[in-house]
């Protein structure tokens, strides 16, 4: 049953999940312009901050974009993510080509709807958590979801792609 707190507008992201008939709970979050942080999120939803998945996109030299999805307190390694990709090498987006490329904004990019497909890898703590916390989509909305559940639903590998934050 997809649930929540308060009556919240589905995303895009929430009508896919729904169509697939994958069980979630939409949690809302209040949103801080200036903290898009995952642990500002983790803080606001008041779940451990292992459990409160980031979605960054990668470009790897010769395979293209691809997207990581990692604990907010890690950080993504560029070399192990490339190397889980097939790439040589891969870096961070930038900024301005999130929204053109994916239909999301920063703070609210899901792995879920992106306009189209990319490869995506979970970082393998994912599988450590009996759910995790995602974007949904927009800003101050978060999926609790089962990891299996959301990595079937992506056809996502799991692989070892971060390192602990400094």
């Amino acid at each position: 049953m997809n649930t929540s707190k308060d009556k919240v507008s589905k995303t895009n992201a929430a009508r896919l999940l729904d169509r697939a008939k994958i069980s979630y709970e939409l949690i809302p979050y209040e949103v801080d312009p200036d903290n898009l942080a995952a642990e500002h999120v983790a803080e606001e939803l008041g779940e451990d901050i292992n459990s409160v998945f980031k979605t960054l996109v990668l470009n790897g030299e010769r395979c293209g974009h691809f997207v990581c999805v990692l604990p907010g307190n890690m950080e993504v390694d560029l070399k192990k993510a490339a190397k889980a990709a097939g790439a040589k090498k891969a870096e961070m987006i930038p900024m301005k080509e999130l929204l053109p490329l994916t239909g999301y904004i920063r703070g609210g990019c899901s792995p879920v709807g992106m306009k189209k497909p990319f490869p995506t890898y979970f970082h393998s703590t994912v599988l450590d958590h009996p759910f995790i916390y995602v974007s949904a989509g927009v800003r101050g909305l978060q999926f609790k979801i089962a990891p299996a559940d959301l990595i079937a639903y992506c056809s996502a590998q799991v692989a070892d792609i971060a390192v602990p934050k400094d």
